[in-house]
This record gives C-alpha cells, sequence and structure tokens, in this order.
C-alpha cells in the first residue's frame, strides 16, 4: 500500500493519495483545453508560463521536467505512470496549433514533447530577439491611455526578458553588486523607452522628470505621469476646459476656445457701448452741440 505522501498512486488504507502526482482526479480528462491561446510560432512563452501554472497546479510538473522517471513495467507504478504521461501528452497537444501538434504527435513521452518545445521556441532566438527589440524602438503611446501604452511595453519587455537573459555572476566570490548593477541599468534602460514613446503632449512632463536627480525610477515615473498632467492649467470657456497645448501649434478646438473669448470680450464691450449710448439719448443735439433737457428749458 502506497503512504500518504508518497509518490505511490495506489489507495492507502483511508482511501486514493490525492497528493500524489499519480493521482488523476475524475473531472480531469485527455481533450481539455487549460490555456488562453494555442501555441504558435511567436507566444511560447506565455503558453509554457500557463501550461506550467497549470501542471503545477494538478501536481504533475515532475513528469515534463523529467524530475518523476518512467519505472520499470515490474514495479506497481508503471501503470498510473502510464495513465499520467498519456493524460499531459493530451493536455499539452490539444492546446497546440495544428502544424506543431503534428511534428510532435510521435513524442514518446510529455518529457519528450516539453524537451522539443523548448529546444525549438524556448532558446534564446536572433531574429526573434531582433523582432523584439525592434517592436520596441517603435512603440508609441499614438493617442492610448498611459495603462494601455505602459502595459504593451511591459509585455514587451517580459518577453525580451525570456529570450534575452541578463547575465548572472556564478563564482559566488563577486563582492561589487554586479547583479544589483545590472538590475538596476536595466531599470534605466526601461525608463528611457517609456518616456521616449510618450506622445508630444508630455514634452514637458518629460523634460521634468529627466531633471530631477537622482532619476526616478520606472515605476515611480509611471505614476507621475498622468498626476503632472492633471496639474497641468486649463483654459476654460462656459462648459467647456480645453487644455493648452505644451508643444505645438493650437488645434482646431483650442483655436475656436481662443476665438469664442475673444467674441465675448467685444460682445460685453458692444453691450457697454450700448448703454452708454442710452443715457446719451436724453441729450439734445442742437447744431452740433449737446444740450441736456435741463438745458434746453432755461
Amino acid at each position: 500500500m502506497g503512504e500518504r505522501g508518497s509518490v505511490s498512486g495506489n489507495k492507502d488504507e483511508d482511501g486514493p493519495n490525492m497528493n500524489s502526482p499519480y493521482y488523476v482526479h475524475a473531472s480531469g480528462y485527455p481533450k481539455q483545453l487549460h490555456v488562453n491561446d494555442l501555441l504558435n510560432d511567436h507566444n511560447y512563452t506565455d503558453w509554457s508560463h500557463e501550461m506550467m501554472n497549470f501542471l503545477f497546479a494538478k501536481n504533475k510538473v515532475g513528469f515534463v521536467d523529467g524530475t518523476i522517471k518512467k519505472p520499470d513495467k515490474e514495479t506497481p507504478n508503471y501503470m498510473p505512470w502510464m495513465r499520467c504521461d498519456a493524460m499531459i501528452k493530451e493536455w499539452l497537444t490539444t492546446a497546440m496549433e495544428k502544424e506543431i501538434r503534428s511534428s510532435v504527435k510521435y513524442a514518446g513521452t510529455d518529457y519528450d514533447i516539453w524537451s522539443d518545445l523548448l529546444e525549438r521556441f524556448g532558446k534564446e532566438s536572433a531574429p526573434r530577439a531582433y523582432e523584439l527589440k525592434l517592436a520596441l524602438t517603435t512603440t508609441q503611446q499614438s493617442g492610448t491611455s498611459i495603462s494601455a501604452y505602459y502595459t504593451k511595453l511591459r509585455s514587451l519587455w517580459d518577453e525580451v526578458g525570456s529570450v534575452m537573459h541578463t547575465p548572472q555572476c556564478i563564482c559566488d566570490k563577486c563582492n561589487c553588486d554586479i547583479g544589483k548593477r545590472l538590475s538596476e541599468a536595466k531599470e534605466k534602460e526601461r525608463l528611457y523607452e517609456f518616456l521616449m514613446g510618450l506622445d508630444s503632449d508630455f514634452t514637458v512632463i518629460r523634460t521634468q522628470i529627466l531633471a530631477i536627480k537622482p532619476i526616478h525610477t520606472l515605476r515611480n515615473a509611471y505614476h507621475m505621469v498622468p498626476r503632472m498632467r492633471d496639474k497641468e492649467p486649463f483654459a476654460q470657456t462656459g462648459n467647456q476646459r480645453v487644455k493648452p497645448s505644451l508643444s505645438r501649434p493650437p488645434s482646431r478646438t483650442e483655436r475656436k476656445t481662443m476665438e469664442d473669448g475673444m467674441l465675448l470680450n467685444e460682445t460685453k464691450a458692444v453691450q457697454e457701448t450700448g448703454n452708454a449710448m442710452t443715457l446719451c439719448k436724453t441729450a439734445l443735439f442742437v447744431e452740433g452741440t449737446v444740450t441736456t433737457k435741463k438745458d434746453a428749458s432755461k
């Protein structure tokens, strides 16, 4: 009998050992899709993270990373292992596009499938790294919200990190905190990329952030941009609030606001002139001279 907590898939005296990686719940069946998108040539990083999270929740990571070896046929765990292996292979292949699925359908075990995918898509790829770096340099805010723009950049940064790993010290003899300094350099590079892609409306704000010493972190800059913009002066006309341009000619809306303000001032001047003319109606104009009623009665 398998003891509770062991890798045995047999029943103990209290029932099935649900902590065993060989345990398969009744709700689990092969043709299930457990990721948001099928694996294709461009999304291995996201796909592998989602699939690994699912396998971890199912206590099946040991099968795909090779930790749980295939038992001998004479051992009690052979059939439970074969059953789990078949289940995991179906989970993996169901989450792939047809072309990739066809290339791994003859793999011997789920470990072979996982290793093959890692070799093909998980290693550093020069073409993919170039595509990602090019995407970073061309990503602009383009009128979207700060949150949407930052989220897009964050997704690119995470994928770049998965194909271009930051070197780490492996000698354990460094006393210069090289790992920390490399992380700070990467953080500063991302800050510059974030500021470069902001719309022209943020030119003044960008200059102000770069002028602050010591320079802000990326996270602080991300939170500062909308706050600093909210503090900018607004031109107000009637019920409209129009923000003046910071580094470009006035837009059509802003020109309309300026013209409305000028028209309003002219209207007030005309009204004041009209009031003065009303007062003058009490006067009598005689031969080019003005004589009031009181003077005429004399």
